[in-house]
Formats: C-alpha cells, sequence, structure tokens
C-alpha cells in the first residue's frame, strides 16, 4: 500500500507540473495580447479605416478570439491600409502661398515624426518581449536584429517592413509555446502509461500471488484429508505407510513449485521495480527542471525589466501579504507613492535613454537605501509604490525625505548638461477599517498635493 501511495505522489506531482506549465504558457500568451493592444493603440489616430481595424483587433484579444488564420486575413486588411497611408497626400498638385507650403511641409514632417516614435515604441515593446518570451534561436536573433531597426532606422519603407514583421514574431512565440506545452503534455503522457502499466503489473502480480497461494493450500488441505482417511480406514500399516510416503512427497513438490514460483516472480518484479526507479529517477529530474523553469519564469512575470524591481503583479502580491498580515496583528504599515519630477520634460530634452537612466537611478538609491524588509517596486512609468513594515507614517515620511535629498544631491548629467533629479512622494497609513485600496488612494492624493505645493517634497494625509 506504501508503494502505491508513492507512485500516487508522483502521479499527481506530474499533473501539478503540467498546471504549472500551463500557468508559464498562460503567461506568455497575455504578454503577448498587452504587447499587441498596446502597439494597435499607438498607431491610431492615421486613418478610420485603419482605427476600425485595430479596434476589431483589441475586440478578438477582449474576447479570447484566437483564430490565426482570420488574423492574417485582417493583417492583410491593416497592411493595406498602412500602403494607402504611405500614399497618402494631395491628390494634385495646387497653387499654395508660401506661408502655406511651409505649414503642408511642416504636417508632413509631423506625419513622418509620429510614425517613427510608433517604431520607436514598438521596437521598445519588441525588447520587453525578447526578454520575457523564449523564441528558437534564429528566431530570437531575427527579432533582435528587428528591434534595432525600429529604434534607429529613418527609412519609412524599412520601418513598415519590419512593423509588418513584428506581428509574424507574436504569432511565432504563441505558435512554440504551444508546440512546447503539447510536447511537453506528451512526454507526461508517456510517462503517466508507464506507471500504469506498472501498476497493472503489480496488480496483476499479485493477483498471481494469490491464486498461486490459494491453489497450494487446496492441494495440501487436500492431501492432509486424504491422510486422515486413511488413518481411518487402513487395516494395513505397510500400505499406510507407503500411502502417507504419496501424500507428504506430493505435498513436498507442491510447496518446491510453489517456491519456483515465487522466486521467478520475485525475480520478475525485482526487474521490473529496477526499470521503475530509474524511470522515477528521470521522472524526477524533468520536474525539478520543469520546477526550477517555471520559478524563473515567475521571477521574470514579476520583475520591470528596465529597473530590475518587483514590478506592478509583484506589488498587488506583497500588499495583499502585509494587508493580511495587518489585519492579524495591528502593527504599523505605511505606503508611499513617488513620482519622478518632470520627467517629460527629460524624455523631451534628452530622449528616451535619459529617461530610463532617471529611472533606473532612482530604482537603485531607493533599493540601497531601504531596509530589506521594507518592499519598493515599479508601479507604472514614472511612478514608485513602497511598503514599510512596521513603521509610522511620520517615521516614513523622514526616511522617504532622507532619501529625496539624497537623489537630489547626485551628480547627473545629460548631453554635458548637469541635471538635478527630484520626485516627489505621498504617504499614508493603515488606520481603522482601511483597505488596500483606501490607503493606496490617500498615498495617491498625498503625492497630487505635493505636486501642487511644488513637488521635491514629501507629504502625509
Amino acid at each position: 500500500m506504501a508503494s502505491d501511495d508513492s507512485w500516487k505522489e508522483k502521479y499527481f506531482r506530474e499533473l501539478e507540473d503540467a498546471e504549472h506549465r500551463e500557468q508559464q504558457w498562460e503567461s506568455e500568451r497575455n504578454l503577448l495580447e498587452r504587447m499587441l493592444v498596446r502597439t494597435s493603440l499607438a498607431s491610431e489616430g492615421q486613418r478610420p479605416d485603419l482605427d476600425t481595424l485595430l479596434a476589431q483587433l483589441r475586440s478578438d484579444l477582449r474576447k479570447k478570439r484566437f483564430d490565426l488564420q482570420s488574423w492574417r486575413e485582417l493583417q492583410d486588411q491593416i497592411d493595406r491600409q498602412i500602403a494607402l497611408l504611405d500614399e497618402q497626400g494631395p491628390s494634385r498638385p495646387a497653387p499654395v502661398s508660401p506661408g502655406a507650403a511651409e505649414r503642408e511641409t511642416g504636417g508632413e514632417a509631423e506625419h513622418h515624426i509620429q510614425r517613427l516614435r510608433i517604431a520607436r515604441r514598438i521596437g521598445q515593446l519588441l525588447g520587453q518581449l525578447i526578454q520575457q518570451v523564449a523564441f528558437e534561436p534564429p528566431t530570437e536573433a531575427e527579432a533582435r536584429a528587428l528591434q534595432q531597426t525600429l529604434l534607429a532606422s529613418q527609412d519609412w519603407e524599412v520601418l513598415r517592413e519590419g512593423l509588418n514583421r513584428v506581428a509574424d514574431l507574436v504569432v511565432a512565440a504563441i505558435t512554440r509555446s504551444q508546440r512546447e506545452f503539447e510536447a511537453f503534455l506528451k512526454r507526461l503522457d508517456e510517462r503517466l502509461q508507464s506507471l500504469r502499466e506498472h501498476f497493472a503489473e503489480q496488480s496483476n502480480a499479485h493477483s498471481g500471488r494469490q491464486d498461486a497461494t490459494e491453489t497450494l493450500n487446496r492441494e495440501i488441505r487436500s492431501e492432509l484429508d486424504l491422510v486422515g482417511d486413511d488413518l481411518r480406514t487402513s487395516e494395513d500399516f505397510h500400505s499406510l505407510k507407503q500411502s502417507v510416503s504419496r501424500r507428504l512427497e506430493f505435498i513436498g513438490n507442491a510447496l518446491e513449485k510453489f517456491r519456483t514460483r515465487e522466486r521467478e516472480r520475485e525475480s520478475t518484479l525485482t526487474h521490473q521495480l529496477e526499470a521503475m526507479q530509474e524511470k522515477v529517477v528521470a521522472m524526477e529530474a524533468h520536474s525539478e527542471q520543469m520546477q526550477a523553469q517555471v520559478r524563473e519564469e515567475r521571477r521574470r512575470a514579476m520583475t520591470d525589466l528596465l529597473t530590475q524591481l518587483p514590478n506592478r503583479e509583484a506589488w498587488q502580491e506583497r500588499l495583499s501579504f502585509e494587508y493580511n498580515r495587518w489585519l492579524r496583528y495591528q502593527n504599523p504599515l505605511t505606503v508611499a507613492v513617488l513620482d519622478v519630477d518632470l520627467f517629460k520634460r527629460i524624455n523631451d530634452s534628452y530622449g528616451h535613454k535619459a529617461g530610463d537612466r532617471v529611472l533606473q537611478l532612482v530604482a537603485r538609491e531607493m533599493g540601497a537605501r531601504l531596509r530589506s524588509t521594507d518592499f519598493i517596486a515599479r508601479f507604472g512609468g514614472e511612478e514608485f509604490v513602497v511598503l514599510l513594515p512596521e513603521t509610522r507614517a511620520a517615521d516614513a515620511c523622514k526616511v522617504l525625505d532622507e532619501i529625496r535629498g539624497h537623489v537630489a544631491r547626485l551628480p547627473f548629467h545629460f548631453s554635458g548638461d548637469p541635471v538635478s533629479i527630484t520626485f516627489s512622494a505621498g504617504v499614508a497609513e493603515f488606520r481603522d477599517s482601511d483597505t488596500e485600496e483606501s490607503v493606496f488612494d490617500r498615498a495617491d492624493r498625498a503625492l497630487y498635493q505635493a505636486k501642487e505645493e511644488g513637488r521635491n517634497r514629501v507629504v502625509t494625509i
């Protein structure tokens, strides 16, 4: 029975691993869906017909309709609209004043800039996709080359072809993840089938042992009954002696045959057990490998790629944990929301790479100066969130204000120009009857107040 329980544990463990793998595939698919949604939103406003097609794409994503054939047809329609967009312009030249000509040229330039921004943004999203989704090596190399094209090229024809390839890469990533999961399920089914066969052999062996034992018992009882009959009816001691000797010899032969069959059965079961142990070792190694992969995928899914801080999903998980602990023990717990001041001005003046460096700087300094028990995450854009367990709001304000002053004093340069980096923060402590949402809203209002009062400060509500 203990052996059966052990095999059942292996069986259920493999099923659990399959569920983890399915969750991983679902996470990758969700990432791809978000990328498609963001890409379609970034591309809106060019042509009404194109906007309609993009809206249909987002509708399919929301309703979980994943028909690759219909999506290919939709992609063809989008390609045609983009081609029309490229050809868009005045149908025939008309006399215009110099000022009007300048405005027309300026409009074309603005249109070109807008398309370049879309390509750059999609290039950034493609970079996130490469980091979080496993491609085949040739496909990954193509994706990285495509990303560089989208981030650097000024030629719209090249960019347009690159944007078309992005859709193919998304489909390739979805297809590969699905193939991997199907292959894993196939291997799992083969191993489980091997276990089922072993269980059947064990059951047959057990039944055979029971049948052999019952047969031996019947034969012995029958011979002993015959011996008893001989003892009661025999009048000749010599013939009685011969009869009893034959019965005992028969019983001895039956026992020897039984022992021989048992040795053969035990030998067979020993070989089967050794073979199954080898399979179990292989299954356990594969299971550990899959568990490690799932853990790594989960860590990556919970980490912001730019700052290497926990992301918004990780924040929600940790906030729920600390909130439940606060409900139980009522120890102080404070939430802070931080926002880099004038971040858009940095992006507009020095470019997105400079903005990324600012976010990395703030993340590094915050992480280095908070306690190991505190928790910081990138909430989105230039916004960060912090949890400070066992901390009152007043103490949290002091800590954050010291970090704020330290960041503001850091020597930071863009294009040779010294730039001061500051942030504003709002702080709120959990109170009676508070929820996760109510405390966060108070901290957010405090942040808004800090911005209204001139930025570069910490405010608590």
